[in-house]
């Protein structure tokens, strides 16, 4: 999960704690594991860049995953980009 950061736009960012708390809270009843990646942390482990701004990090995953096009939504790009570099971090360790 990408960790909560400060957002000017305080409607939005209550509405993200929202169900960043229902997520946590599944996974806790569920005994899933979960991690939290920065912004910084996800844009290194798939650009290499830790500073990369989001149209490379659009076309970096588009590569990596041979897409014609790439989700013009930002929150499924911003879910693509976690779960890639969850799984390129080795974070996720599946039985």
């Amino acid at each position: 999960m990408e960790k909560l950061f400060f957002t000017k736009n305080v409607t939005n960012g209550i509405q993200v704690a929202h169900a960043r708390g229902i997520l946590v809270e599944m996974c806790y009843r569920e005994k899933i594991p979960l991690h939290e990646l920065t912004p910084n942390e996800i844009k290194l482990a798939i650009t290499g860049n830790g500073a990369a701004d989001k149209p490379s990090m659009q076309k970096m995953i588009q590569l990596l995953l041979k897409m014609d096009h790439f989700p013009k939504q930002d929150d499924a790009a911003d879910a693509i980009g976690v779960a890639l570099a969850s799984g390129h971090m080795n974070i996720f360790q599946i039985k």
